[in-house]
């Protein structure tokens, strides 16, 4: 490989180191969100065991995505031998648990949906109105996603105050704003004052479905884009290591 082209391929690995530690500050700052965010769906989940190990899953190969593209790129510039094959290796590594992960999530998906269905239904069966956090959270999913319960509005029958009320209860954020009517909440449990309850009859699990289905192309596209990448990155990491032994090799005096 010429000089020329060993220069080339060194500052675009550079390149690809930046890019590559921007892109675990942002997966590491992901997994913070998702371990403290208490405004958004994920504040519901955060009960499970599987979205907590997710989320410091996340941290850790952020961490160590951010430390490769720094070592990657003192590797590149200053053509470091034993900096390029740590930096091929630890691309390897992540490859292959991205790879196991995916595989474990996709035979494991009826288990994660089975957790999910337990956590959302237990957390409507305690619902008062007063946690500002998970509670709250899953109001402003209901009404934004126009949905009511997990399965469907039934499952609020199961709620300990609306149960053992003597007066007939609906949680307010299920309220179906175009049917008539003045009793509109965002949060809460509200009465019932008409004969049939005002609320919407699709649960959330079918919205939330339809939103995965809905980008699931984006999603795989997302995941074979960085697959992509990191064989990029091994590929050129390689070629340098390989050029910068045989230009050692070059200045060795031959007798």
């Amino acid at each position: 490989m010429g000089k020329g082209c060993i220069t080339v391929t060194k500052y675009f690995l550079f390149l690809f180191n930046l890019l590559f530690f921007i892109s675990g500050a942002l997966i590491m700052g992901f997994g913070l969100w998702v371990l403290f965010d208490n405004q958004s769906f994920i504040a519901v989940l955060q009960s499970s065991d599987t979205v907590k190990v997710a989320s410091y899953i996340l941290i850790g190969v952020g961490s160590l995505s951010m430390a490769m593209g720094f070592f990657g790129c003192l590797g590149a510039i200053y053509e470091i031998r034993c900096l390029l094959g740590l930096y091929f290796t630890c691309l390897l590594l992540i490859l292959i648990a991205q790879v196991t992960a995916g595989v474990l999530i996709y035979f494991q998906r009826d288990r994660l949906k089975y957790e999910m269905s337990n956590i959302m239904k237990g957390m409507i069966i305690n619902y008062t109105g007063q946690n500002r956090t998970t509670e709250h959270t899953w109001d402003y999913i209901q009404k934004t996603m126009e949905c009511c319960g997990w399965t469907g509005p039934g499952n609020w029958s199961e709620n300990i105050l609306i149960k053992n009320s003597s007066q007939i209860l609906y949680s307010c954020s299920c309220r179906n704003a175009s049917l008539p009517g003045t009793d509109i909440r965002d949060v809460g449990l509200c009465e019932q004052l008409s004969t049939e309850t005002p609320v919407y009859e699709t649960g959330c699990v079918t919205s939330v479905e339809k939103w995965l289905q809905d980008n699931y192309g984006v999603i795989l596209g997302i995941c074979g884009s960085v697959a992509v990448i990191e064989l990029l990155g091994m590929i050129l990491s390689m070629c340098l290591c390989k050029s910068v032994v045989q230009e050692y090799y070059t200045k060795v005096p031959k007798y």
